[in-house]
């Protein structure tokens, strides 16, 4: 059953490039029973490894942006590091696991509002951009820095948020030089050093079960090689849409549990 969960979540992530952490630790929560802090380190450890398949894909393909690859990985990775650091010396991983799913409840509602509105602030970028192209242009390596520095914390504390937060806040950013296909491409490129980061952090303080973590590879491997084939020839907006509106319920049963 593992394996086919990470053969269902591989496919959504290689399709979409969102949905890997926002689906898959809630299922190892809800319908495995595993506790909250294995579920997010062993998913973001999980996660690094399928998306370094599924870049290699969308590398041949020509649809990584690795400039943007770059500034993200500024801001978010540091920003990983300084809160795991944080996590140990609060001991936040110990946290009750009601605390953890109610955090991860309000990160899967951010997620899937990233996925809903996310034409409308392609728009909105794309306004700004011809607007006042040379000031947007000026304000782009700061701004991308500073969205990878919220990414890196949000990820590290509940594995949620490089797909969908991140494809949103790049299609505002990039509304003209990311491609459909290169949107999906650069943002799961950007997720590898950091899902490996915060994952290998929450690998020493014992918060990964490596056993789950192979069971799921078994599956998402093969599944997100298909999904980044996909990508590359299919229209993928119906899917972001019904994947916004089970995270939201979700999120709701995350919430409520």
């Amino acid at each position: 059953m593992h394996g086919v969960a990470g053969l269902l979540v591989g496919a959504i992530v290689g399709i979409t490039g969102v949905g890997g952490g926002a689906l898959m630790t809630p299922i190892l929560v809800l319908l495995f029973g595993v506790a909250p802090t294995t579920a997010v380190g062993t998913d973001l450890l999980y996660a690094s490894i399928t998306k370094m398949a599924g870049t290699a894909v969308h590398q041949r393909a020509g649809t990584v942006d690795w400039q943007v690859v770059r500034r993200l990985a500024l801001g978010s990775l540091p920003a990983a590091a300084l809160t795991l650091a944080w996590m140990h010396a609060s001991h936040l991983g110990q946290l009750r696991a009601g605390l953890i799913t109610f955090t991860l409840g309000l990160a899967l509602v951010v997620t899937a509002l990233g996925i809903l509105f996310k034409e409308p602030v392609h728009q909105l970028g794309t306004r700004l951009r011809l607007g006042d192209s040379a000031r947007f242009k000026a304000m782009q390596p700061g701004l991308t820095v500073a969205a990878g520095v919220l990414l890196g914390a949000m990820v590290t504390l509940t594995s949620v948020g490089a797909g969908a937060l991140g494809t949103a806040m790049l299609v505002y950013l990039y509304p003209l030089r990311l491609s459909a296909g290169k949107l999906v491409g650069t943002d799961i490129a950007h997720a590898i050093p950091l899902t490996l980061v915060a994952g290998l952090g929450h690998l020493a303080v014992g918060n990964v079960d490596l056993g789950l973590m192979l069971n799921l590879l078994a599956g998402s491997i093969p599944g997100v090689l298909a999904g980044s084939w996909i990508s590359t020839r299919a229209p993928v907006k119906p899917l972001r849409i019904a994947i916004a509106l089970v995270l939201l319920f979700v999120a709701w049963k995350m919430v409520v549990r």
